[in-house]
């Protein structure tokens, strides 16, 4: 008996969704952090009140950090932090605190390397 195509179209679907998946890269937080992808990397920010990091990594593999600069925006209720990153190992820039941090606050992180922007990424906590 030959098969419908109402059968195997399930089946088809599978199949064609399996490398777009995979090749979407892997978002999941790798530090413990927020993940949010950017067109060309991943940012993943760890917020603690006496440090902020900013992990970079480009389709699940470490992406350099190496002089690259930023800033950072806290907005936490009514306060207002800006903070400078640096570099602080291969994958990621850090900045000093202290942060005033909680549910609902908003983080800016605006990264360039080389003089020229690479990302300008928000994240808010949860």
């Amino acid at each position: 008996m030959p098969r419908t195509p109402f059968k195997t179209l399930p089946a088809l679907l599978l199949a064609l969704a399996l490398p777009l998946a995979q090749a979407g890269g892997d978002h999941q937080p790798k530090h413990g952090g927020i993940v949010v992808p950017t067109a060309h990397m991943d940012w993943e920010l760890v917020a603690k009140p006496e440090r902020i990091t900013l992990h970079a990594s480009d389709h699940g593999k470490k992406a350099s950090t190496a002089g690259a600069t930023g800033k950072l925006l806290v907005l936490s209720g009514k306060d207002k932090t800006e903070a400078v990153l640096k570099p602080a190992g291969d994958d990621r820039l850090e900045a000093e605190g202290p942060f005033t941090l909680g549910p609902g606050t908003k983080i800016v992180a605006t990264v360039q390397l080389a003089g020229k922007p690479v990302a300008n990424v928000r994240f808010s906590l949860k």
